[in-house]
């Protein structure tokens, strides 16, 4: 399936949520919602929403995790695919971004940068025990596929 970049402006609907492959790579996923904003007269109203399921992988990931909370304003840059699948006898669709940049707005909030310690190894090595895939997951890790 063909993937476009894509560029979104949304709210977050939950706290990213880490993980660990059993290989030791960090992956975060959250949800943004984009709601299209419609001008009735001389006023603005909300339109449709339309929910992004977004995924990060291995430093970004942590550093995704460790900055962005539920509710704040996003910007993010990826590539976005459509994923088919179906649930309870019925055939779904859901809007997935692999991340390649991701930060807050500042349009109504203000934001205060520090540079990330490269290479996150400790915490990376002690979080590895509390993957929640377990080796069950089938061997997913490094550049594969998240396994949602």
């Amino acid at each position: 399936m063909a993937s476009a970049q894509i560029t979104l402006i949304g709210s977050l609907g939950n706290d990213p949520e880490m993980r660990f492959t059993p290989s030791g790579a960090a992956v975060a996923t959250f949800n943004i919602a984009v709601t299209e904003r419609i001008k009735n007269g001389d006023q603005w109203e909300d339109g449709d929403t339309t929910w992004y399921r977004c995924t990060a992988w291995r430093d970004y990931a942590e550093h995704i995790s460790e900055s962005l909370r539920k509710g704040m304003q996003v910007m993010v840059l990826g590539q976005h695919k459509i994923r088919t699948y179906e649930k309870d006898g019925v055939q779904r669709q859901s809007n997935e971004v692999q991340v390649d940049e991701v930060g807050p707005t500042l349009r109504f909030a203000t934001a205060s940068v520090q540079r990330a310690n490269s290479g996150g190894g400790g915490r990376r090595q002690s979080r590895q025990n509390d993957d929640p895939w377990g080796s069950s997951s089938g061997g997913f890790g490094g550049d594969d596929e998240p396994p949602f």
